[in-house]
């Protein structure tokens, strides 16, 4: 009922602890505290928040429109639903080095389990278009500084993104990952790899977690769990995909109400009331109340 039991510091532990016994992490995209709760009823090891799927939401092109409030604040809103770890989209951190030491603690307070800051140029733009722009090395390096050095609790994994694969090319990622990791980031996330040998390139040239965003209608093949724990994968996100599901399925639901003018032929589509109040716990909330208010008005 209500919350997750379990404090953000033990889930912190807990992330720490899984990616260190080597097994594969699997962390669906939540695009709200509800799908989160969903994520972790069907089995999976973690959540993950996206920037670009916070900025739909808001009806805003992934682009850097979104503010460290805003990102804050819905990251704490869909961490405190589950118990399992979260890993959020800090984009560049929102500004220079202090802004990004900031970004950190403000996340921190909001109960993820780690997030990730990226080398693009601020503004940024979504990491499988075209025309992106990274910023030099020592602008990246200093990004992750003062990430590290801002964090309170030490099991909050401070992950490292790098874009410059679609803008140099896949040794200068390579190169980046490195001096990343010496910077201080306790993972990886190499951003739009063309294949699978890439992944595993990357994987061979650093000794932390890497990451595989597998979004769809991106650079990179959507590859399978098994293949991408084959070349050393850790984690693997799918940011927008629950997103992407349930907008279709709401525009062919409003494309019906049009065409029939009613959605009587959908209902085996749709999630049962019944469904939806196990999951939201109804009957612990009414338990509670009962137990609570035991009393009766008399006159």
């Amino acid at each position: 009922m209500l919350y997750s039991s379990l404090p953000a510091h033990e889930k912190r532990a807990a992330f720490r602890a899984r990616l260190a016994s080597g097994e594969l992490v699997r962390m669906p995209g939540a695009f709200n505290p509800l799908s989160a709760r969903l994520i972790e009823r069907k089995g999976f090891e973690g959540v993950y928040i996206s920037g670009a799927v916070l900025s739909a939401d808001l009806g805003l092109p992934d682009i850097g429109l979104t503010t460290q409030t805003e990102v804050a604040g819905r990251s704490a809103q869909i961490a405190r639903m589950t118990d399992l770890p979260a890993l959020v989209d800090a984009d560049t951190g929102f500004g220079e080095p202090m802004n990004v030491a900031r970004t950190v603690q403000a996340l921190e307070d909001a109960g993820v389990a780690g997030l990730h800051i990226e080398d693009q140029v601020n503004p940024k733009r979504c990491g499988h278009l075209d025309g992106k722009q990274v910023v030099d090395e020592e602008t990246a390096l200093k990004r992750i500084r003062s990430a590290a050095d801002a964090r309170r609790d030490a099991n909050l994994l401070i992950m490292a993104r790098t874009d410059i694969r679609a803008v140099e090319g896949l040794e200068a990622a390579i190169d980046r990952a490195k001096a990343l990791v010496d910077a201080g980031a306790d993972a990886i996330f190499p951003e739009a790899m063309a294949d699978l040998a890439e992944f595993e390139a990357v994987r061979q040239a650093v000794d932390v977690p890497i990451l595989a965003n597998m979004t769809e209608f991106g650079k990179s093949d959507l590859f399978t769990v098994d293949q991408l724990r084959d070349v050393g994968v850790n984690i693997v996100i799918w940011p927008v995909s629950l997103l992407r599901l349930a907008m279709g399925a709401a525009e062919r639901g409003l494309d019906q109400l049009v065409s029939g003018g009613t959605l009587e032929p959908m209902l085996g589509d749709m999630q049962h009331r019944a469904d939806l109040y196990d999951l939201i716990d109804y009957e612990g909330y009414t338990a509670f109340d009962t137990s609570v208010y035991n009393f009766e008005v008399r006159r």
